[in-house]
């Protein structure tokens, strides 16, 4: 007899009780995980500034990347679910209620059986021997014919066990390997999905690395400017239209018993038309209270605290409002020195309001000859000595050695005694930091005051190429000794940036070092500090296309920058939704040079590191697929001398020569353009699958590996 568990019932049930509970559980996950999609595609990241660079952009969309990742893995658990209802619990249900309701009804006729069969075999050992032996006859043949049946019915109900016992084998394993089956299918497409969100993780870790670089290699210039606006706040005052602006309480008289009361204003004054405007604020409600008023001043006049209660305080009468007269009170007597001086008040101060920053003194760092001789002298020893030193010009030297380093090449006396190449009294982080030092006592950055502003705009938006042609344009219009220094430093740092490998020194990451250093605005304030990553892009920009830059004349018709349009700044290519072919733009390619070559040194430890997040570039490359290419009858013919493409992706490709057989427009500024029959120097594989690298009149870029045949 089969034993059934305390609580009555069977194994089966208890089985299919527990998978019930397990489908609720996946049901009720399945929401949670939607949920939790939904909060990531509503969430927005906040910018500080009025535009974001390429890479924040991409960051910002990468959590609805991630929650259309969610919705996809839900829809195929969604999927899994409803083959469980119909692969294994349908078919349990059935096999319980069938099969084992069956034995049930057997099991029960057995055990009525039982008993009566025992009862009538006690009531026949009852019996007494004294009855008639024709009565004890008739009672042994009951007996048999009762034992022979019960016998029978035994056998049947043994069968029909062994028949259950055995469909369990098949009618209950063959459902639990369709339930595994499916199973199987949702993790496998849940690995699809992963192979084919892969190309875009790469591309987003580019994207976190360049904002993290960017983030810590422009933060000490942060803490620095903070610096200098805490210890001298009137030197960094932003530029403005206005002779002056800012906070002023301004008396409003009541009727009598009221007195007055004194509102906050921010005002603002044009000396040259007198205009005066002034509008109610309230620091608590976060704004403006209401419209401004506006004014033409007639006089101003100073008031003393014989005359009112209240320290700080001037008069103004308008002349556009005869017998009117503004009581207005400073924050400070500093301010109110300010104001009168502004507003041509009785007590006029000798220095302007809005002043700019006061000039850097000039010291003897000059784009002189010998300030050409000292940048040659450095730029030769670094590449002589240490152009695959790790870190270079990150890793910064001792501040006394760079100081004397300095002062005896800007000395015409000791100058040329220095020998920097083959001296080893100066290491390559002395005279690295000797050479950012030097540029940065300029009396002015080398890529001027005036031209600050022109070169941060196609920075902040415009297509990749558009931002190329904008830069070449004003490089062409610097002071014909700022462009010839750029020149001689940018090739060099192209230099460094080619040995990326060995030095870890990326292109995103002389860009940082390098921005503060070319650029600088004029007035150091607050919204400058806005600007620090942009002018990391330009020095990228500069590094990526010295050849095109210097080496050939602008657009004579590109339009000079102008201001910012209100419209969003065109994104860089993105993949496409996963259901269909992801694009294979990549993103920053130059970057992936932080993973070193098979054979090459142990990765550095983190502290020698350029940024923390190295580690995330040293994942494996994605699974190589093919890149939809030109279409046409030729297109087999791109593979020709050069195997198949699946050759190609398994296949290391080093300083071949390669011929376009197609023509090609840039989509990011690392990837090259090109016409058809252009021939490409130097190429070999990129860690970009479906890419190339080579090099094409000087500039080296990306290739798409279907465009080209090798030669």
């Amino acid at each position: 007899m089969v034993q059934c568990p305390a609580d009555g019932l069977s194994q089966e049930c208890i089985w299919e009780r527990e998978l019930e509970g397990w489908m609720f559980s996946e049901e009720g996950l399945s929401v949670a995980q939607r949920k939790f999609a939904h909060s990531l595609r509503d969430f927005k990241f906040e910018f500080i500034g009025d535009a974001v660079t390429d890479d924040e952009r991409c960051i910002d969309a990468s959590l609805r990347e991630f929650s259309n990742f969610l919705k996809n893995l839900e829809e195929q658990r969604e999927i899994m679910a409803l083959s469980v209802t119909e692969t294994l619990i349908k078919p349990l249900e059935k096999f319980r209620k069938e099969q084992l309701g069956a034995v049930k009804e057997e099991k029960k006729k057995f055990d009525k059986e039982t008993e009566k069969n025992y009862s009538l075999i006690d009531k026949h050992l009852n019996l007494s021997a004294k009855k008639k032996d024709s009565h004890l006859q008739e009672a042994d043949i009951q007996v048999e014919q009762n034992r022979q049946h019960f016998y029978e019915l035994s056998l049947e109900y043994v069968c029909k066990l062994q028949e259950i016992q055995e469909r369990k084998k098949f009618e209950f394993v063959e459902p639990m390997l369709s339930f595994f089956q499916g199973m199987f299918t949702f993790y496998h497409q849940g690995h699809e999905l992963a192979k084919d969100f892969n190309h875009y993780k790469m591309e987003l870790q580019i994207n976190i690395q360049n904002t993290r670089t960017r983030f810590e290699g422009t933060r000490s210039e942060v803490e620095e400017l903070m610096n200098k606006i805490r210890q001298n706040p009137k030197d960094h005052k932003r530029a403005s239209q206005f002779t002056a602006e800012g906070y002023l309480y301004v008396q409003e008289k009541r009727p009598a018993p009221f007195g007055s009361s004194w509102v906050k204003h921010y005002c603002m004054y044009r000396k040259a038309a007198k205009k005066f405007n002034m509008i109610p604020f309230e620091h608590r409600s976060g704004g403006k209270l209401g419209d401004g008023e506006v004014f033409f001043l007639k006089e101003c006049t100073k008031r003393h605290t014989d005359s009112i209660d209240r320290r700080f305080c001037f008069d103004i009468e308008a002349a556009d409002r005869p017998g009117v007269s503004l009581t207005m009170q400073a924050f400070s007597e500093e301010e109110r020195k300010q104001w009168l001086e502004a507003l041509g008040g009785k007590e006029a101060l000798s220095h302007s309001f809005n002043t700019a920053i006061i000039p850097r003194p000039e010291g003897s760092a000059q784009l002189d000859k010998m300030g050409f001789t000292i940048i040659r002298k450095c730029i030769s020893a670094v590449e002589t000595r240490g152009i695959n030193d790790q870190g270079l010009y990150r890793v910064v030297g001792v501040s006394s050695k760079v100081q004397r380093l300095l002062s005896m090449l800007m000395d015409v006396k000791t100058c040329n005694e220095v020998d920097l190449e083959n001296s080893a009294d100066w290491e390559v982080k002395t005279i690295t930091s000797a050479l950012k030092q030097y540029l940065r006592s300029l009396p002015e950055p080398l890529m001027t005051y005036e031209l600050h502003g022109d070169f941060i705009v196609p920075a902040k938006s415009g297509s990749p190429e558009s931002r190329v042609n904008a830069v070449h344009f004003l490089v062409h219009k610097l002071p014909e000794k700022n462009k010839e220094m750029l020149d001689i430093l940018v090739k060099h740092l192209t230099n460094v940036s080619n040995h990326s490998k060995q030095n870890l020194m990326t292109v995103a990451n002389l860009g940082v070092v390098f921005g503060p250093t070319l650029m600088r605005p004029q007035e150091e304030t607050v919204a400058a500090l806005m600007d620090l990553k942009f002018q990391n892009i330009v020095v990228e920009i500069l590094i990526e296309n010295h050849e095109k830059i210097f080496r050939t004349p602008p657009d004579t018709t590109f339009p000079e920058p102008t201001c910012l349009s209100a419209s969003p700044p065109n994104a860089p290519p993105r993949q496409s939704k996963r259901q269909g072919q992801r694009s294979k733009r990549p993103v920053a390619v130059y970057n992936l040079c932080l993973e070193l070559e098979d054979g090459d040194n142990p990765y550095p430890s983190k502290e020698d590191t350029p940024t923390s997040s190295l580690d995330s570039l040293s994942s494996p490359s994605p699974v190589t697929a093919a890149i939809p290419g030109p279409p046409g009858p030729d297109k087999n013919h791109l593979l020709a001398d050069g195997g198949s493409f699946g050759d190609w992706a398994s296949t290391i490709i080093s300083s071949r020569k390669a011929r376009a057989v197609y023509p090609c427009e840039a989509e990011h500024s690392s990837e090259l353009s090109f016409e058809i029959g252009a021939i490409f120097e130097d190429v070999q594989t990129s860690r970009e699958p479906g890419w190339l690298e080579g090099t094409l009149n000087g500039k080296r870029g990306l290739i798409p590996q279907n465009y080209v045949k090798l030669l």
